[in-house]
């Protein structure tokens, strides 16, 4: 009883903060517009924005332990620890993390994109939009192995990969953020 008390509790308080992951979302995709801005001339340049986008998605899977349950709590903490780290890695050696940094972004791909089918799946009976974030988890999935492929010698490829992930980030805040949402307006119906 004291479980699913404390579940309630943490439903709530995610469903009250419905407002953090739209915003959340909206930034993530003007940050992806931006990046297809980048000037991608330079090894360097690259490398320091995929540092800027490992560390806020770092920052922003600390942020979501607020509103996870107890099981995906810890996940969100390992992610968050890990993107910080490869962040700052990237920031300090950009000549190093140029070489592995498509496998990288195809390693995130993957992982997010099976994430995203999982709970797509879980949430189908909860949730009328499930099928978008199906959609979203397999074409994260076909971007993972494009970028599993030779063109790592481009460095173009290697912006776009990171405005990729940006941008399928932000498309998931703001079906997070929308879910949220409508779980308060059940609640408070219920």
């Amino acid at each position: 009883m004291d479980t699913v008390f404390h579940a309630h509790e943490v439903v709530e308080e995610a469903a009250d903060r419905w407002w953090l992951f739209l915003i959340t979302g909206i930034a993530w995709l003007v940050f992806a517009l931006i990046v297809f801005q980048w000037d991608y001339a330079s090894v360097a340049a690259v490398s320091y924005l995929f540092g800027v986008v490992a560390i806020v998605i770092g920052v922003n899977e600390f942020m979501a332990i607020s509103v996870s349950t107890t099981g995906w709590r810890w996940v969100r903490g390992l992610l968050g620890v890990l993107f910080v780290i490869a962040g700052i890695y990237a920031l300090v050696h950009p000549y190093d993390t140029f070489q592995t940094l498509a496998m990288l972004v195809g390693l995130f791909l993957l992982v997010k994109g099976i994430f995203d089918l999982t709970v797509a799946f879980v949430t189908k009976d909860e949730f009328d939009l499930w099928w978008l974030q199906l959609v979203i988890g397999i074409v994260e999935i076909m971007l993972a192995f494009w970028v599993a492929g030779d063109f790592r010698s481009k460095a173009i490829l290697l912006v776009v990969y990171v405005g990729l992930i940006a941008l399928a980030r932000g498309i998931t805040e703001l079906f997070l953020a929308f879910k949220l949402k409508g779980l308060k307006r059940r609640l408070a119906a219920g």
